[in-house]
């Protein structure tokens, strides 16, 4: 497959998440996602810390940024994200997902986030409720809801955030925001639909791509189908 997939009439983004890919062939993953028509590349930060785990650092943000033309959106995992914004900015991140889980002053750091000139969203757990973006979803980009708890890939869709989608979908239809609604976690074929059911816009997916055994122009092109299908169903 030499040629980028259109996406234009696609009405959900694809962004893989690089935490599923093989770090030996980064670089070759990554390109093939977006020839496959993927919409931006999703970047798992995670310090240990706010997460049990570790993963990469502002490095190879640098090193993907040679490689895509697609938006680099980075999903801080992370305690005191505000410590790091710059980093992964001047690495060339073009937008940041942070948490409202844990973080001492939300609405700092989407103000210095936006100092920044990047898009931001905000991200909130399977057991965090939809009402606490009330007062920060007007300022917003993106909602990223969690369908998994994060910290580790190869998990299972968590069927009962379902509704707490389609109630952010509801928070944003009502005050007419231009926000996307993302989510993250477990995202194969089937959840997709169920997914983009319930509201959501954009969809986070890592292991059902670059662990597809078919490789990942058929994974990306079995995703694509599934979107479409749940967009036509809503129709």
């Amino acid at each position: 497959m030499n040629e980028r997939v259109p996406t234009d009439e696609c009405p959900v983004k694809l962004a893989p998440s690089i935490l599923a890919a093989d770090f030996a062939r980064l670089g070759e993953q990554v390109a093939q996602a977006e020839r496959a028509g993927a919409n931006r590349i999703h970047v798992d930060v995670m310090d240990g810390h706010f997460v049990p785990n570790i993963s990469l650092g502002a490095p190879i943000v640098k090193s993907l940024r040679k490689v895509t033309r697609l938006p680099l959106e980075t999903h801080l995992m992370i305690s005191d994200p505000d410590f790091f914004l710059e980093e992964f900015a001047e690495a060339g991140s073009d937008s940041f997902l942070v948490h409202w889980e844990g973080n001492n002053n939300l609405h700092r750091t989407v103000q210095r986030v936006k100092s920044l000139g990047k898009a931001v969203g905000v991200v909130i757990n399977p057991a965090t409720p939809a009402s606490v973006l009330e007062e920060v979803l007007p300022e917003l980009n993106v909602v990223l809801v969690m369908t998994v708890n994060p910290g580790f890939g190869h998990q299972h869709f968590i069927h009962s955030t379902l509704p707490k989608i389609r109630r952010v979908r509801q928070m944003i239809d009502q005050l007419r925001l231009d926000c996307e609604l993302e989510l993250d976690g477990g995202i194969d074929a089937t959840t997709a639909r169920l997914g983009v059911a319930a509201g959501a816009s954009v969809l986070v997916a890592g292991t059902s791509i670059f662990g597809d055994p078919d490789g990942v122009d058929a994974a990306m092109k079995r995703l694509r189908e599934a979107t479409h299908k749940a967009v036509n169903i809503e129709k």
